[in-house]
């Protein structure tokens, strides 16, 4: 079948990574180091993501015995192939335009957005010394992170890979146990005023009506 070769692309890897963390590092200018550690876990993720995407399809290769016997019409070196969702699943169609790649790139986009609007409101709560509690901070204790989650779970939908899909869990794990850290040094910092704010905005799952204002 010929078609332009959809692996080996080694400078589209390169430019997608950038771009990507680049976007990232821009909303989230990361200073401590749970601040390094929490864009790094990112980085990787995404950097192990592009280079299946576009530079070696290892876990295209990994299941290809078992893609052929499933579906042998299948050319497991094109580049629909790796939309493994769209394979599985049965799907028709160009795999860009399917239902769970449009929904992949809304939830890359909500989390790029929570991102910034959260890193606008944290920098100027860092700046004057007091508890963030305006914008998205409002509504969940840790937008960041949650942000994080649903851009790695946008491009799990969009491109599944064994190693991604390995990392998520894990990726979610670190995450929480950074927002523990973040919460024990807010305690400290703070003291009953953020105690106040925990007892009535959820950590990771946002709370919807009337935002609770602060009242010290």
């Amino acid at each position: 079948m010929n078609h332009p070769p959809a692996y080996g692309l080694w400078f589209v890897v390169i430019i997608n990574s950038l771009v990507f963390i680049i976007f990232a590092f821009s909303f989230t200018k990361p200073q401590s180091p749970r601040d390094w550690r929490l864009f790094g876990a990112f980085s990787a993720f995404i950097v192990a993501l592009f280079t299946e995407m576009y530079g070696f399809p290892l876990t295209i290769y990994l299941l290809s015995g078992w893609l052929q016997t499933r579906y042998p019409q299948l050319d497991i070196l094109s580049h629909d192939a790796g939309h493994l969702w769209w394979t599985i699943f049965g799907m028709k169609g160009d795999p860009h335009f399917n239902f769970l790649h449009i929904l992949s790139n809304v939830f890359i986009l909500l989390g790029f957005i929570l991102l910034a609007s959260a890193w606008k409101v944290l920098y100027e709560a860092q700046r004057s010394k007091t508890l963030a509690l305006a914008g998205p901070y409002a509504r969940i204790r840790h937008p960041q992170y949650v942000a994080f989650i649903t851009i790695l779970l946008g491009f799990l939908l969009q491109w599944p890979t064994i190693l991604t899909l390995l990392m998520f869990p894990i990726l979610i794990f670190m995450y929480s146990r950074l927002a523990l850290q973040e919460e024990r040094e807010m305690r400290f910092k703070f003291g009953q005023k953020y105690d106040r704010y925990a007892a009535t905005t959820p950590a990771f799952f946002p709370r919807f009506g009337n935002a609770v204002k602060d009242k010290s």
